[in-house]
């Protein structure tokens, strides 16, 4: 018990340290020291109390050793970084393509490790994440780029800076991710004739087992063209989740079985344990090599091996890592003739995962891993009686789909209502045939397995699309409080204990449904929300484009939807996670400005993933989102209604702005001005000057607002004097991406802004905006400051 609870202590340390917003004084390591020397004193004394008053100083030793031992690693990681000098500048280097590539219309993207930096004076991290993109390459590459392949070693020209995500509510941490995956800086190679292939092949083991990746994703890719599901099939081989496109993903997310689609620990236990049973069935069958080793051990030696190689085939993810690390327990065990308690295999495979990555603390895998897994223990190890398998089984999909209802809230705020009748068919037909077939297939003389596996794989895919598309396949549910998070795990917890079947404490536990009282809250405790007359609003952090959430007291208007990113876009990753989290489940409105991609990417996207009342927008008949959308009208200014005592209106275009063919996009951008009791906002999207000379003449009564949006992100060619001097925003803010490449916001118009003693935020320095418009006044915080973790970059010069 001790061991586990130290080890609890020093996992405990490592989450605390990923709370902080700086790292601390390693210095400060030397404290621990004294509680040591404490605990080793109190080792002389027998009573009780001194014995608790030991267990309680180890646990913070080794909480402080987690802690500390964090705090190192990153204090190590971090001092790998590129000096904000040298970000945008063409820097020439030599290293090796590190990972696997994946490509797509644009370009290719590909981990690159540094091994000289050419430019004089020019400082690289080692670790970069690089595209090469096919449009920007001419010249030596009739293709626009080469073909790069795994463990080459290159002379390239690159543009760095420094990692840097969007900053949302509810939104994924991309800084976060990149640190753990000791991503440095990322880029893209730069037109040069010098860019040069110097040695096919560097002979080092990691390059090597990229090389391998590469050439499965290459021959699946080859024996699978023009297969429906071949990305799933590459993803089972080695973990490459980019080739599944994104409603196959939908679709696992609905049912609850995108875990299977991955190299998950399930898949590796299933691989290992038939590798045990046949070579356990064999060994034993020679009395020679019996004689020399028992089976048991060669079984359990060889399935630790498979298990090992299906880890490193997958990138080694957080659940391969937690099975590899407790079936190696479990191994060296069995070897030294001893048996562990399942929560001694589990608290070493935990230790050993958050030693090796302090940060995986921090992703939705390991918490979702671990829980299934305790869950599963929970219900299974240490139960007195014997059961039907049928029954064990039905028991252990109920504990795992009610155990990890708090996880899923917190992490996606959705549960997939028939996760159990889809994991119910999946998982047999996915782990016991899929999968084994597809390893074989990994072989190069078993190509042939593949279409049958797709076969296979196809029939269970039909399944899963039919429940897929129930209406109430998936609950939706906002982000809960931390209280109701921990009460209700309490409450599963509870539930989960063995039945009173017999008299007597020690024969089950009481009144289990209690625990559906502690349940309860999680869904009841609802978000807070605007009050009558009150108006919040979300400037997200959407890069280089907007998106702007504006709340009443029962209703949602979203403007514009922010852009699209290739494969994704704004709508899936930023917006929806937001309302969601925010528990939103319809729109009253949205409003897209007009066509430009940078505001209209997402919105595709948003209406298929929640109700949308009322388009309006600038867009022209033919428009795909205009034809999706149930109900649209054209944004015309003079229109305007009440909501919650808060007033909308649009200020532009005019009908007759439409007749004009040759009329810029830009100039028909729709212009919102919301009005509160409290404070006003100007939303005039990516208008230019002689449209705001246009509002000036005809409505500049309407134009001055507490809070203004900087038209067309701060560029040169919006944001007159005359203008600015009329709205006269005490806030204004700039919606702009990292060191984008138009240069915004433009230093002249800041000063323009600065001149009026406006206040200026931004969202590439201060992520979401949040504004609030209340009987105490209006206020603006920035989502950047609020949530500020020591691994976020700081964009302040």
């Amino acid at each position: 018990m001790s061991v586990r609870l130290n080890i609890l202590a020093f996992v405990f340390g490592i989450g605390l340290l990923q709370r902080q917003a700086e790292l601390p004084v390693l210095d400060w390591a030397w404290g621990l020291m004294p509680i040591l020397a404490a605990s080793g004193l109190l080792m002389r004394y027998s009573s009780g109390a001194s014995i608790v008053l030991r267990r309680i100083l180890l646990c913070l030793f080794f909480l402080g050793i987690g802690f500390f031992w964090a705090a190192a690693l990153a204090q190590w990681r971090l001092s790998d970084f590129l000096p904000q000098i040298w970000e945008r500048q063409d820097i020439q280097i030599t290293g090796v393509v590190a990972s696997v590539q994946h490509s797509n219309e644009r370009g290719t993207r590909f981990r690159f490790d540094v091994e000289q930096v050419i430019t004089p004076g020019a400082v690289v991290p080692q670790h970069l994440l690089i595209s090469w993109f096919k449009v920007r390459q001419t010249g030596a590459h009739p293709l626009g780029r080469p073909i790069l392949h795994a463990g080459e070693r290159w002379r390239i020209t690159v543009r760095l800076k420094q990692p840097h995500g969007s900053m949302n509510p509810h939104g994924f941490d991309y800084e976060a991710w990149a640190l753990e995956r000791n991503i440095r800086a990322t880029g893209y190679v730069r037109p040069s004739t010098d860019n040069e292939l110097l040695q096919p092949m560097v002979s080092r083991p990691k390059y090597w087992i990229e090389h391998i990746r590469e050439d499965i994703q290459q021959r699946f890719a080859a024996h699978l063209s023009g297969h429906s599901y071949a990305g799933v099939l590459q993803a089972l081989a080695m973990g490459d989740q980019h080739s599944i496109p994104r409603d196959q993903w939908q679709i696992f997310t609905r049912t609850g079985t995108n875990h299977l689609m991955a190299i998950s620990g399930l898949h590796i236990t299933m691989i290992s344990s038939m590798v045990f049973a046949l070579v356990f069935w064999l060994w034993r069958r020679s009395a020679y090599l019996t004689l020399r080793l028992p089976a048991r051990r060669a079984a359990v030696a060889a399935g630790l091996v498979v298990a090992l190689a299906y880890a490193v085939l997958s990138g080694f993810a957080i659940p391969a890592q937690r099975t590899l690390y407790m079936l190696a327990v479990v191994a060296i065990a069995v070897w030294r003739g001893r048996q562990s308690a399942a929560t001694t295999v589990l608290a070493w495979a935990l230790f050993w995962v958050i030693l090796l990555d302090p940060w995986a603390v921090m992703a939705p895998g390991f918490w979702l891993s671990f829980g299934a897994i305790g869950l599963i223990m929970l219900i299974t190890v240490g139960r007195i009686g014997r059961v039907h398998w049928l029954a064990d089984w039905l028991r252990v999909q109920w504990a795992i789909t009610l155990g990890l209802i708090p996880l899923l809230l917190v992490f996606f705020q959705q549960i997939p209502m028939l996760s159990p009748f889809a994991n119910a068919i999946a998982i047999p037909l996915i782990s016991l045939v899929v999968v084994p077939l597809t390893l074989l297939a990994v072989i190069p003389l078993f190509d042939f397995i593949l279409p049958l596996a797709h076969e296979v794989l196809s029939f269970v895919m039909t399944i899963l699309h039919a429940l897929s598309d129930f209406p109430q396949a998936v609950w939706q549910q906002h982000t809960p409080p931390l209280w109701t998070i921990l009460a209700a795990i309490c409450g599963i917890l509870w539930m989960l204990l063995p039945g009173s079947l017999a008299s007597g404490f020690f024969a089950g536990f009481p009144a289990r449904w209690l625990g559906v009282v502690a349940l309860l809250p999680v869904f009841w405790v609802l978000p807070a929300q605007p009050k009558s007359g009150e108006l919040w609003l979300t400037i997200l952090d959407a890069g280089q484009g907007l998106a702007v959430v504006a709340r009443t007291a029962h209703h949602t208007v979203l403007f514009d939807t922010g852009p699209g990113f290739g494969d994704t876009d704004s709508g899936s990753r930023i917006v929806v996670p937001f309302l969601r989290g925010e528990g939103i489940r319809k729109l009253d409105a949205m409003i897209i400005s007009h066509a430009d991609t940078d505001h209209s990417g997402g919105a595709l996207s948003i209406m298929d993933e929640m109700p949308v009342e009322l388009l309006l927008s600038s867009l022209n008949d033919q428009h795909p989102i205009r034809r999706t959308a149930k109900h649209h009208d054209q944004c015309q200014a003079g229109q305007s209604w009440y909501w919650d005592g808060v007033h909308f209106e649009l200020l532009h275009p005019l009908p007759q702005d439409y007749e004009n063919p040759q009329r810029k996009v830009n100039s028909n951008s729709c212009v919102l001005k919301i009005i509160s009791m409290h404070g006003s906002v100007l939303l005039p999207a990516d208008i230019e000057g002689k449209d705001e000379l246009a509002l000036l003449s005809r409505a500049s009564e309407k134009l001055p607002a507490t809070v203004l949006i900087a038209p067309h992100h701060g560029s040169l060619s919006s944001s007159t004097m005359n203008f600015v001097q009329q709205v006269n925003p005490a806030l204004t803010v700039f919606t702009v991406g990292y060191l984008n490449r138009y240069g915004h916001p433009r230093e002249e118009v800041m000063a323009r802004y600065l001149n009026l003693n406006s206040r200026l935020l931004r969202s590439d320095r201060d992520g979401a905006i949040l504004l609030r418009f209340t009987g105490n006044g209006w206020s603006a915080e920035s989502w950047r400051q609020l949530k500020r973790r020591y691994w976020h970059h700081s964009t302040i010069e």
